[in-house]
């Protein structure tokens, strides 16, 4: 299997115009021709994982943290990035990445920690906004039901859980070609009036040339018209964090000792507690302080995340307990992920797991 048709199914999921602006995700190193006999899944991409991967014959590894973040002056060896892209290089092994991306849909790395978690009725915590666009065009009565499942299957007309949603109303347009026209409906030189259906729909951004060639493919017309418009809407499917329910209130230090262990966190560093029950649970993987108001103004008891500094836990204020359970901790189960969206696409396609830790974090106890 050519190494393109993965990374353009992963990117089909989880594109990389979700990811953040410091992000770095994608095909780090490797020829997207290139064929690949076997994925190594990892969280981090280290010397020892690189040595994993020629050792296990995987030529493809997958990782959830970017090898490369900034920018490679040099590649003389001198820190492990380079040591790691050198070695890379030299056994043809191929490096993927997808980081913020895969944090920020449904079905990855936050919706992940809520099923480890048992939480139910999961939504995004801070959706983004500014990423949909609307398309308004104009399509001849006959040919409109073509149209617009052409513009449906190039991933346009999604609102939440459904699909094909547009809005239709009738008209009639009017056009006249010049003598070098060959219009579909009407004569060259001639003002003609034509019954047509408005249609409307929403897509994503990224998405937009695909919608536009799949709209002037479909469309009888030798000169199509359509408007786009930027739209300022949130899309409550793509964010970064996740909240929901357990399906029983438990106890705060119930929940946290049931939380440690399934994360097999060393340690879980929280704010004071309220002596209340927890019943929302507010998560993120990785860092996710920026998001502390985003839990507190969602109501949930405890946010469930990683890297708090000292002063963040005040942010608190006795309305939420903040939980902070480890960088790795939080993300481990990322590898999980990957596996799955693998296996389901690709049943035939040879994946492993690595069996390295590469948690650079220790706890003496």
């Amino acid at each position: 299997m050519k190494l393109k048709e993965i990374t353009k199914y992963l990117e089909s999921v989880a594109p990389l115009a979700y990811q953040e602006s410091y992000d770095n995700a994608g095909l780090l190193v490797g020829n997207p021709e290139q064929e690949i006999k076997q994925a190594l899944i990892t969280l981090d991409v280290t010397e020892s994982i690189i040595d994993e991967a020629i050792a296990t014959k995987s030529n493809l590894i997958i990782a959830h943290h970017p090898l490369i973040f900034g920018g490679l002056k040099k590649l003389t060896g001198k820190n492990e990035v380079e040591r790691c892209v050198i070695k890379a290089i030299q056994h043809n092994l191929a490096i993927y990445a997808s980081h913020t991306n895969l944090d920020s849909i449904h079905g990855g790395v936050n919706s992940k920690i809520c099923d480890k978690l048992g939480l139910e009725n999961c939504q995004v915590l801070s959706p983004i906004s500014g990423h949909l666009k609307k398309l308004v065009t104009f399509i001849p009565f006959e040919q409109a039901g073509h149209v617009q499942q052409a513009i449906f299957s190039a991933g346009a007309g999604h609102i939440g859980n459904y699909d094909s949603c547009a809005y239709t109303m009738p008209g009639k347009g009017s056009f006249r070609g010049s003598e070098n026209t060959q219009p579909f409906v009407g004569k060259p030189g001639q003002i003609h009036y034509e019954n047509e259906l408005r249609f409307e729909t929403i897509f994503p951004k990224h998405l937009q040339n695909k919608v536009i060639q799949a709209l002037i493919e479909a469309h009888p017309y030798e000169e199509v018209a359509y408007d786009i418009y930027p739209l300022d809407n949130v899309n409550p499917q793509v964010g970064i964090g996740m909240v929901g329910e357990l399906p029983k209130a438990m106890d705060e230090k119930k929940f946290l000792r049931m939380t440690r262990k399934v994360f097999g966190a060393a340690v879980v560093k929280h704010s004071s507690l309220r002596s209340q029950k927890v019943k929302k649970v507010a998560v993120c993987g990785g860092s996710g302080s920026s998001l502390i108001q985003q839990a507190i103004g969602a109501k949930a008891d405890v946010f469930v995340t990683a890297d708090l500094k000292y002063h963040q836990f005040f942010e608190a204020e006795g309305k939420i307990v903040l939980a902070d359970i480890g960088h790795f901790e939080s993300e481990q189960f990322t590898k999980e992920v990957f596996y799955e969206l693998l296996t389901k696409k690709f049943p035939k396609f040879a994946i492993r797991l690595s069996e390295v830790n590469t948690n650079p974090v220790n706890y003496l106890v």
